[in-house]
């Protein structure tokens, strides 16, 4: 018997937790739609990952122009990067081809995305004047830009994310969860061949970069969770009343983590654009968005060095 629309949607759905309502609602059930279609015509997640990547590149170049039909332009072009978005996530979980690579390849798609309206931004600003000044934005808009998406808009995201994994680690064990450590993928490229394993190679110790950065970034629930791999090698093995009571004090924040990735960004990148005041996106990533990472990471730390000290 066929399943409906409706109980695929629901498997094709990371978790009731980490899922936005926006992206419940809206962005997933059109995500669904063009992956069957993907799915039925033997399209890999993969290539629509990379498609959203020249989606978002144009979306960067529309959003360079200060005429409103552009940016309307660079609006539907992000729109449909991020239904590209959820659509590879949504096909590797429904056939079950969920990859490291594919991993990597969906984080990097958002990531090239932001360069380019980054740039687009920092090219807008440069013969502009500084609000409520004579001065020309000239190299300031790179600088502004720059903070924000080399410094802010990776820490955030990076965090993000690995909150989320971390949550869906403990609810759904490592099935459901892509969480990594940088030990293990250590272990991965020092065991790869030098010669002819060279993209491998490559592939690995970038992401081995990423967990390491993860790692040092949360070093509270460090301490945690070598404690319970240490007594629970494998989440099957935890007992019930730990994962509840972990995800009692994870699930407050997840919509921290929803906002800190795409769809509140997002918004604010198309109306700062539309109504052409480009520089209020990044100044909304190095306060508003900075504020709320720095916010989330206390609570985090501050609960799982509660957990650490419940026994």
């Amino acid at each position: 018997m066929e399943k409906s629309f409706k109980q695929l949607l629901r498997e094709s759905f990371k978790s009731n937790d980490t899922e936005e309502w926006l992206d419940i609602y809206f962005t997933r059930p059109i995500g669904l739609v063009f992956a069957l279609m993907w799915i039925k015509i033997g399209v890999t997640p993969n290539f629509v990952t990379i498609l959203s990547m020249f989606l978002g590149a144009g979306a960067g170049y529309c959003f360079y122009h200060t005429d409103l039909w552009w940016n309307v332009g660079g609006v539907v072009l992000m729109m449909l990067a991020n239904f590209c978005d959820s659509t590879d996530g949504q096909m590797a979980r429904l056939t079950n081809h969920k990859t490291l690579i594919g991993r990597m390849l969906d984080g990097f798609a958002s990531d090239v995305w932001y360069f380019f309206c980054y740039l687009a931004i920092s090219l807008r600003l440069w013969p502009e004047t500084i609000p409520f000044t004579d001065v020309q934005w000239g190299i300031g808009g790179f600088l502004l830009c720059g903070f924000a998406g080399l410094y802010w808009h990776a820490k955030q995201c990076q965090l993000a994310d690995y909150y989320r994994q971390i949550h869906l680690y403990f609810i759904k064990g490592e099935a459901g969860s892509e969480l990594n450590s940088y030990a293990a993928e250590k272990a991965v490229y020092e065991s790869l061949p030098k010669k002819g394993a060279f993209w491998s190679r490559v592939f690995h110790y970038f992401y081995m970069g990423w967990c390491q950065k993860q790692e040092r970034n949360t070093p509270a629930f460090q301490v945690f969770f070598h404690k319970v791999k240490a007594q629970y090698p494998s989440a099957a093995d935890m007992p019930q009343s730990l994962r509840d009571d972990f995800r009692r004090g994870s699930l407050p924040l997840m919509w921290m983590t929803n906002v800190l990735t795409h769809n509140t960004r997002a918004t604010v990148l198309y109306i700062a654009c539309l109504i052409n005041l480009p520089w209020i996106y990044p100044l909304f990533e190095i306060t508003v968005l900075a504020a709320l990472y720095e916010y989330m990471k206390y609570r985090h730390e501050k609960f799982c060095k509660q957990m650490n000290h419940a026994d």
